[in-house]
């Protein structure tokens, strides 16, 4: 687990250098709904967050989970709080966004500290910084939303066919989660996750499905077929390019 902690001590370093990134132009699409415009937009958003847009795509990404305005959402990881801040001031006042952050965190940039003062300033959110094994999440949630932390959790001895169940077990009938994370290749199954954090969507479906989940939508939106899937994710000429599984489950009603 040290080992994986320096990796991604650097991944945060990347991060950083990052904030220097030429912003690409972003549009949200004209089909959005006016509460994602309207978090997207927000003049409040750091602009650093907003420069990477173009490659996140925030609304069409937020559209395919289903996100709605008042829902409540648990966040499995809310390092950097790009989606924490859309998130947030989507599902507005009556909705609510519950973070949680492993403990490792507090090691890496501050970022422990730093989402709690983002919590402390939206009224809407709570922070917990919590072993994932021992994660106790609110009852009747909307969705639990996962972005580009699966391939984390068995490098950091989690065990993903529990936490699995928690989640379904805390999901109301229908609810969605949302599952985002690098590809490694094919057949590849965990191999990649704690050296280039990457994984094969093939073994995400297999353990979620397990769970009890179906399987909704298998989305391309953020694929990129010319993305060298044997390449660490966070290489200078691969961050924010690389080719992504887009997962949308259901637990059934």
């Amino acid at each position: 687990m040290k080992t994986l902690v320096k990796q991604l001590a650097v991944a945060a370093a990347f991060g950083l250098a990052a904030l220097t990134t030429v912003a690409q132009d972003y549009t949200v699409p004209a089909s959005a709904p006016a509460y994602i415009k309207r978090a997207i937009e927000a003049a409040d958003r750091p602009p650093e967050q907003k420069a990477i847009d173009a490659a996140r795509k925030p609304a069409e990404t937020l559209m395919l989970a289903g996100l709605q305005e008042g829902d409540h959402i648990a966040e499995i990881t809310s390092f950097g709080q790009y989606y924490s801040a859309i998130l947030s001031a989507a599902v507005g006042p009556n909705g609510k966004v519950d973070m949680y952050d492993m403990p490792y965190m507090e090691t890496i940039n501050q970022a422990t500290a730093k989402g709690k003062a983002f919590s402390d300033a939206h009224a809407n959110t709570t922070y917990t910084v919590v072993d994932y094994n021992a994660i106790q999440l609110a009852a009747d949630l909307d969705a639990v939303y996962n972005i580009l932390y699966y391939h984390d959790l068995q490098p950091l001895k989690v065990d993903t066919a529990a936490m699995n169940r928690k989640i379904l077990a805390a999901l109301k009938p229908g609810g969605i989660y949302f599952v985002i994370d690098h590809k490694a290749e094919d057949g590849s199954g965990w191999r990649d996750a704690g050296t280039i954090h990457r994984m094969a969507k093939q073994t995400i479906i297999d353990e979620i499905t397990a769970a009890g989940f179906v399987l909704e939508t298998d989305s391309d939106l953020l694929a990129n077929p010319q993305d060298d899937r044997s390449k660490m994710v966070f290489a200078p000429d691969t961050r924010r390019h690389t080719d992504q599984a887009v997962l949308v489950f259901r637990k059934p009603q």
